[in-house]
């Protein structure tokens, strides 16, 4: 799950994370409040006004704008609220804005970048530094590798103290500056692994003219399959940021993700989704969407994901693709004979079922008397979803 920035900055906060001072704020009069209350709190007079999406490149797309003075938040707060922005990460559509952060100006000496995530090839999370600040960290390791600092972090034993200090040490902080990047690094990977993050990362980390280090930008993923542990956490949760079909699956405790292709895909499990996403694409389609259903595709489940995925105006076929070793393939047929009636199928449906009661299963299927085809092998199937797409 993401958070916005603001949210993010809390969250890091209360591990002792320095971060930029900022108020959140959803109408222009909010913002203008906010940096009414920044102004007396610091004194301060130059302001930045971000705009709040779960995307990066904010600024790059005329999210994140300066303001000299509070009649100029008023003015950038009202261009960016409502706004469609769009960036490399929000698609040609863009995301509407519904929030902004009004952050109090920093001085700025030099910024870093600074991200932790998991390496699964080495089983650990690993922390990355460098000091293309700033800068998306792929065009950094596409371009300069050798800029890339990375430190492995063993997850019994945690990040220890030598690891910050060469992380700080290689970034080329010096004297109080250097204690405090440590510092900073050390409660980061805190925040990090008691929040249960998938990715926590900073940029810019700057170095400000005084000396201090903050956190300008931050975002943090929490790891879904760990939110039971943070019910606090799980209440920042935006649906407006997320994909309408995405958020309706959630609601059926489907796992489902768009993507741009052209066949509608119903599984169950998530190899056998992947395989079957690589298998439509050798046939000549491209898979709509992932979609597992789970272990049991009842009546109800596969309901669901008919309607979801009919909702996608570009899906030209759909192909269910079951293997029955929890539940039976003749309940599995029942339950997609079922909900098929229920939905008006429009395409082409596709069914092959494999595993317990397969050949029963298909035999329901055939005497159902929809139009629906059925498949007995992963090729078959293949085969017919290029038909079905008039290939």
């Amino acid at each position: 799950m993401k958070v916005h920035e603001y949210q993010a900055k809390e969250i890091l906060a209360r591990y002792g994370v320095p971060v930029q001072r900022g108020v959140f704020a959803t109408t222009t009069e909010e913002a203008v409040a906010a940096a009414t209350q920044l102004h007396t709190e610091t004194g301060t007079d130059l302001f930045v006004v971000k705009a709040q999406i779960h995307a990066g490149g904010r600024g790059k797309g005329g999210g994140v704008k300066l303001a000299r003075s509070i009649d100029e938040v008023r003015e950038k707060a009202d261009a960016i609220l409502g706004m469609m922005l769009k960036t490399p990460q929000t698609g040609p559509a863009g995301q509407k804005v519904r929030s902004v952060l009004i952050a109090d100006a920093v001085d700025i000496d030099k910024e870093f970048y600074l991200g932790i995530t998991l390496d699964r090839g080495n089983n650990q999370p690993v922390i990355m530094a460098s000091t293309e600040g700033g800068v998306e960290i792929e065009t950094v390791a596409e371009e300069t590798p050798d800029l890339i600092l990375k430190e492995w972090v063993d997850p019994v034993i945690g990040l220890q103290g030598f690891q910050a200090r060469r992380l700080a040490f290689g970034l080329g902080f010096e004297g109080d500056s250097f204690k405090k990047a440590v510092k900073f690094i050390m409660a980061l990977y805190r925040a990090y692994d008691e929040t249960d993050c998938s990715i926590a990362e900073i940029n810019p980390l700057t170095l400000t003219t005084d000396g201090d280090v903050l956190a300008i930008d931050a975002k943090l993923n929490i790891d879904d399959n760990a939110l039971f542990r943070h019910k606090d956490i799980a209440e920042l949760r935006d649906v407006h940021e997320e994909d309408p079909l995405e958020v309706q699956a959630s609601e059926h405790h489907l796992n489902y993700v768009k993507l741009d292709g052209n066949v509608g895909c119903m599984v169950n499990g998530a190899g056998l989704a992947m395989a079957t996403m690589d298998i439509i694409k050798l046939a000549g389609g491209e898979p709509a969407n992932f979609l597992d259903v789970g272990g049991s595709a009842n009546p109800t489940t596969v309901e669901a994901g008919f309607r979801i995925i009919m909702k996608d105006p570009e899906v030209k076929a759909i192909l269910v693709n079951i293997f029955g070793g929890i539940v039976r393939c003749d309940r599995v047929a029942k339950g997609v004979a079922e909900a098929a009636r229920k939905v008006d199928m429009s395409i082409p449906l596709i069914v092959r079922l494999q595993g317990t009661n397969a050949e029963e299963g298909k035999q329901i299927l055939d005497e159902s008397g929809l139009a629906l085809e059925t498949a007995t092998l992963f090729q078959e199937a293949a085969d017919k979803v290029t038909t079905a797409l008039g290939g």
